[in-house]
């Protein structure tokens, strides 16, 4: 459902707009009169911003004149007065007029950045047990964010969910301590309990007889194959890259469909996807 981002004030709709909204988006109310001029400076940055951020923020607007106990209620003594109100309360704002520079400079100290909402909206696909969705959409955030720490964690979150553990684990390698918090350890405990299950007989089998006959072709691709299945991606991918670099063509094209159908899989944004997508490329090229 799309935001409102503009609505006239007056004691009808007050508490609804100007309290009640402030809990699940910023307020941003704009106390003018038709007799202030730098009002009718600030107003029409105000309205721009507005639209642009479409609806990330409320712009309220409180004629002074009209609406004189909403005024003194919020202590306004002149004009223009534009305050931000968060969680039903006012916590910053500026009198007289600002140039867009200005205002936006205020806005961003106050306004979700958008990595942060996208980590939100994956962050509710996780709590409904949709990790394949948000992974995508952690990817880009933590791509936008310059690898901001909670986006991170959620995306850990993902891959663990996902039963991607050694993905999850090299991720997890890259939190400083300073942001080590519970939900951190939370996955910690959640990596250590993956790492701990049995691998399936048939992969520790195959493992085995690996380890005896590294250069067998057949072996290693029956390896890949059960990687694969348990969603041992990034083995099962490197499993199968070694079987191509000998044989492009091993086992009638077997080898390079399975490799392409884990590629599939992973989705096209999916830096491990992208790795053995080039390491293929110059296979072929």
């Amino acid at each position: 459902m799309e935001h409102l981002s503009v609505i006239d004030i007056d004691q009808s709709n007050a508490q609804q707009y100007l309290i009640d909204e402030s809990f699940s988006r910023p307020v941003l109310v704009d106390f003018w009169a038709d007799w202030c001029e730098p009002c009718k400076a600030l107003m029409p940055v105000l309205e721009k911003l507005a639209a642009e951020f479409s609806g990330r923020f409320l712009l309220a607007r409180v004629n002074a004149d009209t609406q004189q106990m909403i005024s003194s209620q919020f202590g306004v003594r002149s004009l223009p007065t534009v305050m931000l109100m968060k969680d039903g309360q006012p916590v910053d704002g500026f009198t007289g007029a600002q140039t867009e520079v200005q205002v936006r400079e205020f806005l961003a100290k106050h306004l979700p950045k958008p990595w942060d909402e996208a980590a939100a909206s994956a962050k509710l696909l996780l709590e409904q047990g949709d990790a394949q969705s948000a992974l995508p959409i952690l990817q880009q955030a933590s791509s936008e964010s310059a690898q901001q720490a909670n986006i991170q964690l959620l995306w850990a979150q993902a891959l663990l969910m996902l039963n991607r553990v050694s993905a999850a684990e090299e991720l997890l390698a890259t939190i400083r301590m300073a942001d080590q918090d519970e939900h951190y350890h939370l996955l910690m405990s959640q990596l250590e309990l993956a790492q701990q299950a049995a691998k399936a007989p048939e992969i520790e089998q195959l493992e085995s007889q690996l380890a005896q006959s590294p250069d067998d072709i057949e072996l290693t691709y029956l390896l890949s194959i059960q990687y694969g299945q348990h969603k041992y991606f990034g083995e099962a991918l490197d499993m199968l890259y070694r079987v191509l670099q000998r044989d492009l063509g091993y086992r009638e094209g077997e080898a390079r469909r399975s490799f392409n159908d884990i590629l599939a899989v992973l989705g096209k944004g999916d830096p491990l996807a992208i790795h053995y997508q080039r390491k293929l490329y110059t296979l072929l090229y």
